[in-house]
């Protein structure tokens, strides 16, 4: 009993970084859409996809910072994660293929790739030891 009072305490902990890390990339969506819109794949139109995922990311953010959703927003964090996968692919297909992209940029646009596996495996473990309601 203590082990599983510990996880969802855990759980409770990640879950509002998560709210944090998610909420303020969804603000940044609306402060600085141009920056976002640059890396919508081009079969989307660029500014309302900004907009939509900014919202869905603030969306999550409440959900995970409360209880009674923190199941449902976990899931619905994996979902995100997975849709803005090809933005990030994009965008280090754009600075790849720049002239004026510095090492330290290519670097990080190609490292940011492999980040989605653990953001996917955090929410994971957010939706299943959060609470069931």
């Amino acid at each position: 009993m203590r082990r599983r009072t510990q996880r969802a305490r855990r759980a409770r902990r990640t879950a509002g970084v998560l709210a944090v890390l998610l909420g303020g990339a969804g603000v940044t969506h609306f402060l600085r859409p141009e920056h976002y819109d640059r890396i919508v794949p081009d079969t989307l139109p660029p500014r309302t996809t900004t907009l939509v995922s900014g919202l869905a990311e603030l969306g999550v953010a409440v959900g995970l910072l409360v209880p009674a959703t923190r199941r449902r927003a976990g899931w619905a964090a994996v979902a995100l994660f997975l849709a803005v996968f090809p933005a990030n692919v994009k965008m280090a297909s754009d600075v790849l293929d720049g002239t004026r992209a510095s090492r330290a940029a290519r670097l990080v646009a190609v490292l940011r790739l492999p980040l989605q596996a653990p953001l996917v495996a955090w929410s994971l473990r957010v939706a299943r030891h959060a609470p069931r309601r």
